[in-house]
């Protein structure tokens, strides 16, 4: 190796490491405290059937109709479909949900689950682009 290799390695481990130091030498991350709250609109028939709080505490949710049984699981602050008589069983593939906007929805039984969240933070319309 010549004496402009060495100089090259040099001049890129310096370069890597001022970009590797900052992030050993920064504040810790640290987890969001959960801001606004969460809820679970559950429509059944394209109807309100409830409305769900998503919190730590664990809550069984059964839904009886015409159509079918369907049980959601209220869990960390999330829920999800735990059982359904449907025979497609699309439903448990959508699994744990708990960010807004995020579905669930059993077509057979005509169940619709969708998370929203209070207004008051950071949900307005940041730009319009037509």
């Amino acid at each position: 190796m010549k004496r402009g290799d060495f100089i090259l390695i040099g001049i890129v481990v310096c370069f890597a490491l001022a970009l590797a130091v900052p992030k050993w030498l920064g504040p810790a991350p640290q987890e969001p405290a959960p801001s606004a709250a969460t809820y679970a609109v559950i429509s059944v028939d394209g109807k309100p059937y409830r409305t769900v709080e998503l919190t730590e505490e664990e809550q069984w949710i059964e839904i009886e109709t015409e159509r079918g049984r369907n049980v959601l699981f209220v869990h960390d602050r999330g829920i999800e479909m735990f059982e359904a008589d449907c025979p497609d069983e699309v439903c448990f593939t959508f699994g744990w949900i708990s960010k807004p906007q995020q579905t669930i929805v059993c077509l057979p039984n005509r169940v619709l689950v969708e998370i929203v969240a209070d207004q008051s933070e950071g949900d307005e319309i940041d730009a319009v682009v037509s």
